[in-house]
């Protein structure tokens, strides 16, 4: 087993919320519980959740591979999306996505040599009134990102 021990109690805690004969329907949150643990989703980790659940690694593949929220190449520590799409670049987006790129060094799907930040553009985060938008990690959310909320957010996240 490649996963830590309470990796596969938090994975447990997910199957137990489906029939003993559907423990499959957890794998969404199984990949994103191995994912919590090693940043992003190696052959071998998407083959031990397989087997983990019960269900060919084809199938694991094909939804860490449908979705991106799951990294099927290293990332950095951070992970942070920028939405791409017309309201966020219309408010602002655009600009706060050349900032980031700047102040970083790194351009989209790219790491920073420190291998702390990775940067991606996102698909619609449901906030367009707060934009622009950025994710970080996939979890937390950040809103109306002007260059100095960019600054405190990578100064942040650095410590």
């Amino acid at each position: 087993m490649l996963l830590s021990e309470q990796t596969y109690k938090r994975i447990d805690r997910e199957v137990a919320k489906f029939p003993p004969d559907q423990k499959q329907s957890a794998v969404m949150a199984a990949l994103q519980i191995a994912q919590d643990e090693t940043r992003w989703l190696p052959p071998e980790v998407m083959q031990d959740v397989a087997d983990y659940l019960g269900m060919p690694a084809i199938a694991v593949q094909e939804v860490a591979t449908f979705y991106n929220m799951y990294n099927t190449k290293p990332v950095g520590k951070y992970k942070i999306s920028v939405c791409t799409n017309l309201p966020c670049q219309l408010s602002g987006g655009e600009k706060a996505a050349h900032y980031l790129k700047h102040k970083l060094g790194i351009d989209y799907r790219e790491t920073t040599d420190d291998d702390l930040f990775t940067l991606v553009e996102g698909e619609c985060m449901g906030a367009c009134g707060d934009a622009p938008v950025m994710l970080v990690n996939n979890k937390r959310m950040c809103s109306f990102m002007s260059d100095d909320k960019i600054d405190a957010l990578v100064e942040e996240l650095k410590k």
